[in-house]
């Protein structure tokens, strides 16, 4: 709820659509970073400008919680959607609100789609306030940095026009592809910024410091491995820390990697959104495992340990090699728990 109402009229602006409707809504919900295609497949109805539904053919955070029991769906499919859902929706109208029609626990337990949902627009009712999160959030540099953008004829620069069930991402030119693959790395920092606000309101610093610190490792060797196999074989470590969306969008956080050596330099990342914590600012701090999981990813023996800092960086960091592999430290682990881990997507 405090990232999602600052990044989804981002997402607006860099494809160039608006609007308050059903369809704008669903829209903004396709270029969510909490609703990655055919993991979360989504598929949408729009009845007309203030009715439609959607449901998920396959939700995998589903398939990630259901073998828990019945609490951590619970907690999932009700504690967390009720509010996260009508956030989503009132980014692009206040007005708007989002039901179930059904939603796990599924009954019977292989009852499909996972769920289902309506969306309404109602001029009537009274319009849900800014999330005070997003209040919150808002106030970061992340909300507000600028981006890079190029116009070329490669290819499509908007998604204006009517919804697409399947929306071609490689129908974009190479240009608006990079602004969106920048705003969704951005999602992500927004996101890490709200939920260590959130950590850090209800169970103190040190808690939130210690989590925040665990949640990078294990997001930040996952992902590096699902960068590394996307890149095919050959990818060098250096080719990995390069692409790895914790690295970007560049203007806002500055890492720079070369000659065997990553290093963080200033940045409007480090110190930014009061109580959250930035993963720039665990790296300013001094915190080494979060580059030692993306490179322990790209090659066991690889390790990586703090050397003096590069000219006008704050930190850095050299890899190297050690005769023997690695073993995968807890946080990455947990983190493969996840079927998004290993998860394929599929031409269709």
């Amino acid at each position: 709820m405090g990232a999602s109402p600052i990044y989804t009229p981002r997402m607006r602006r860099a494809l160039d659509f608006d609007g308050d409707d059903v369809e704008t809504i669903f829209k903004g919900m396709q270029l969510d970073i909490g609703a990655p295609p055919q993991f979360m497949d989504f598929r949408y109805r729009v009845t007309d400008a203030k009715h439609g539904e959607f449901e998920l053919a396959h939700c995998g955070a589903l398939m990630d919680v259901e073998p828990m029991g019945l609490p951590f769906v619970t907690a999932m499919c009700h504690d967390i959607e009720d509010p996260t859902f009508d956030a989503t929706a009132a980014a692009s109208n206040p007005r708007a609100r989002m039901r179930p029609v059904h939603r796990p626990p599924r009954a019977p337990a292989d009852r499909m789609p996972h769920c289902l949902w309506t969306v309404t627009i109602d001029d009537e009712a009274d319009p849900l306030p800014f999330p005070e999160q997003a209040l919150r959030i808002a106030d970061s540099r992340a909300a507000t940095i600028e981006m890079a953008r190029g116009i070329e004829g490669d290819g499509r620069t908007d998604y204006r026009g009517p919804l697409e069930s399947d929306l071609r991402f490689e129908a974009f030119s190479t240009w608006t592809l990079i602004s969106l693959l920048n705003e969704i790395a951005l999602q992500g920092h927004l996101l890490t910024l709200s939920f260590n606000d959130s950590i850090t309101r209800r169970f103190g610093a040190a808690v939130a410091h210690d989590i925040a610190v665990k949640r990078f490792i294990g997001i930040a060797g996952v992902a590096a491995g699902r960068v590394s196999k996307t890149l095919g074989h050959d990818a060098s470590i250096e080719d990995v820390l390069r692409f790895h969306p914790a690295f970007h969008p560049s203007s806002y956080i500055d890492v720079r990697i070369g000659g065997g050596k990553i290093s963080l330099h200033d940045c409007p990342a480090i110190g930014d959104a009061g109580s959250g914590i930035a993963w720039a600012d665990l790296l300013a701090d001094g915190e080494t495992e979060p580059f030692a999981a993306i490179v322990r990813a790209v090659d066991p023996r690889a390790r990586c340990t703090p050397v003096e800092p590069a000219a006008g960086a704050r930190r850095t960091w050299a890899v190297t090699m050690a005769s023997e592999a690695a073993d995968e430290v807890p946080a990455v682990l947990l983190t493969k728990v996840s079927t998004g881990a290993d998860f394929e997507f599929e031409e269709r």
